[in-house]
């Protein structure tokens, strides 16, 4: 699709993210088995599985939504965790700078505009208001929400709330986007406006981990395909590998299931 408008990572880089032999536990549940995964800069990973597989946990181990119980956590070739222990709430604080993170149920502030919903976090951060404010608009015009900066949440639709959330994340100029089921949310109608907005973003080789449900997308924008099942990873490959002719035959039933 759009493969040769990457760059790719400079030679020797380390990955924009590394999760290594990640475990997690809830109670006696262990949702998290040992599992690594790296992205590289430019590249688009899509996270599939079933529902309990461990793929939402993942992302919020990544993100310290969650804290892991052992492995290691690099943003960078940078240590966010260390053999289970991560560093201190400075430390953190500057990791999360790396990243931005949009969720299925949008979790914007109802009582914000759309205007200072994606301007509160920067201007926190220390830009200008005006500067701020200037990448917001420059944001809505991408997301096709022109005209919308004054309006609240409930005034908006869907798919319309689920773009000003990534404008949200984009405003912070992350180095990674993670994704957690962006269209569940939504309805077939708004899903493909949302969708698009996502493969725009591949296009302009925005780094990006989505966990989605949605196969076709996710064969059409992902570098890479990482399917999830019991915690572990079953099966990681190119997508017209994991999708398209799969070796593992938990893999094969998953596709089988839920193509029917």
């Amino acid at each position: 699709m759009h493969e040769e408008n990457r760059s790719g990572p400079m030679p020797g880089s380390p990955p924009v993210l590394a999760l290594q032999n990640i475990r997690k536990s809830f109670g006696d549940l262990s949702v998290l088995r040992d599992i690594s995964l790296a992205v590289d800069q430019g590249n688009v990973v899509s996270v599939i599985g079933p529902s309990g597989s461990g793929k939402s946990t993942l992302l919020r181990c990544a993100t310290f939504l969650e804290s892991a119980d052992a492995g290691n956590i690099l943003y960078d070739g940078q240590y966010a965790m260390r053999d289970g222990l991560y560093g201190g709430k400075k430390e953190l604080r500057e990791f999360r700078r790396r990243f931005g993170l949009v969720f299925q149920n949008f979790n914007l502030f109802p009582h914000y505009s759309v205007m200072k919903n994606i301007t509160e976090a920067p201007v926190l951060r220390g830009f200008s208001r005006a500067e701020a404010e200037e990448k917001a608009f420059s944001l809505l015009k991408k997301m096709g929400l022109e005209g919308k900066e004054n309006a609240y949440p409930c005034q908006l639709s869907g798919g319309q709330q689920q773009r000003v959330a990534i404008a949200r994340a984009l405003a912070m100029e992350p180095e990674i986007l993670f994704f957690d089921e962006p269209t569940s949310a939504l309805d077939p109608e708004l899903t493909g406006e949302v969708l698009k907005v996502i493969r725009q973003l591949a296009e302009e080789n925005m780094t990006m981990v989505i966990v989605t449900h949605e196969m076709a997308f996710a064969r059409a924008v992902s570098e890479w395909v990482v399917f999830m099942d019991g915690g572990v990873i079953i099966e990681e490959g190119p997508p017209e590998s994991v999708l398209g002719d799969p070796s593992q035959e938990r893999t094969r039933q998953f596709l089988r299931n839920y193509q029917q």
